[in-house]
């Protein structure tokens, strides 16, 4: 195996390979990436078993086809540290041994034959429909946040994508809680799609969102029964989904809270976010003291003291509700509008948020007790 490939292709293959690959393996296998050179291409493979990721780089000068293994985290440490933009050689000089070649360094990697390397190959092509990667990316970002941390149930650590109909609408949705909190968004769909519903797990979900950062394209999704396939121009993410069932989400959506609370995202964000500064671990509560046209907001820590703010509003009621102000920064970080508007009801019900800028977005917030 014999090729010369840009540095900066190679560096951004290898980095999306790291979020891939488990740090601590078991496996040496696993901690190797898979080097494919052939019809001057070079294709790269990372995986952990659950989540396998294929990158392929096109227009590489191949002078002799053939594939090995070599440690992931190495190989990138050194490619990102040669000089940008450089070509780099690579050749396989016996078995074991990966030669590197940029400028005036030279490094040799020891391998593992390819043929150890654990590929699975699935025929997912019987249903697959393709969505903007913006509009993917919109809703992950949208929802991830919420995904739960509580490994006992396993079922809420991840995203549920499904499809569903809305006044003869085809939306793809996106459902994600930790029973604090609730994220749901939704996206158009040209047409009904065959389309199982799933529960993306946390790890794929940060990879595809890196993914599809920089990228701006079509994504093409398919799915048979326990695994799941995106397909980017250069780029294929293929991963084992969480077994479970979602609990129903639409019964957990507040339908009676008539109190509107509308007020300017910017200092709404801002505000709590400054009052939450005098908690340490941000676990006190911000307490909201809402009157006419007039939120109070304010934090009080036994430990290190208490802030107050107040803001201008719309609203007409009188109530007292607290909230963890890292569950209001998460939602308000990710609205689109100029504006936030916060549905409520009365102490100890959930809030019900919403974006002006964005109706295919709605955010369920549990409030604090006392």
């Amino acid at each position: 195996m014999k090729f010369s490939v840009n540095q900066q292709d190679l560096q951004q293959a290898l980095n999306y390979c790291q979020g891939v690959i488990e740090k601590r393996s078991t496996l040496p296998i696993l901690s190797n990436i898979l080097l494919e050179a052939k019809n001057s291409k070079l294709i790269i493979t990372a995986t952990d078993l659950d989540l396998i990721f294929i990158h392929q780089i096109n227009n590489v000068e191949v002078l002799e086809e053939g594939k090995t293994t070599t440690t992931s985290s190495i190989m990138y440490d050194i490619v990102r540290k040669f000089s940008s933009g450089k070509k780099i050689n690579l050749t396989l000089t016996d078995v074991s041994k990966l030669h590197l070649e940029s400028e005036k360094s030279i490094f040799n990697l020891n391998c593992i034959s390819a043929s150890e390397f654990p590929l699975t190959d699935e025929d997912f092509n019987q249903n697959q429909f393709s969505i903007k990667s913006k509009h993917f990316l919109k809703l992950l970002n949208k929802c991830k946040f919420s995904v739960s941390n509580d490994e006992t149930r396993h079922y809420l650590s991840g995203i549920y994508l499904h499809q569903n109909e809305v006044e003869d609408k085809n939306y793809l949705t996106a459902v994600a809680t930790d029973s604090h909190r609730m994220s749901i968004s939704k996206i158009r769909l040209e047409e009904k799609i065959e389309f199982d519903p799933v529960i993306l797990p946390k790890k794929t979900i940060f990879q595809l969102c890196s993914l599809l950062d920089t990228y701006d394209g079509e994504v093409k999704i398919s799915n048979i029964k326990s695994k799941i396939k995106f397909e980017l121009d250069n780029s294929i993410l293929i991963s084992k989904l969480i077994d479970g069932k979602f609990p129903n989400y639409i019964q957990v959506i507040p339908k009676n809270n008539q109190k509107k609370l509308e007020i300017d995202l910017k200092l709404f964000l801002d505000s709590v976010d400054r009052v939450a500064s005098v908690s340490l671990d941000k676990k006190d509560g911000v307490k909201f003291n809402l009157s006419k046209d007039t939120l109070n907001l304010s934090v009080n820590n036994t430990n290190s003291g208490d802030g107050k703010e107040t803001l201008a509003t719309k609203f007409d009621h009188e109530l007292e509700i607290s909230f963890n102000s890292r569950y209001l920064i998460d939602v308000a970080s990710q609205l689109d509008g100029d504006k936030i508007e916060l549905f409520l009801n009365d102490t100890g019900s959930p809030a019900l948020i919403k974006d002006p800028g964005d109706f295919d977005s709605i955010f369920v917030v549990m409030p604090m007790k006392g």
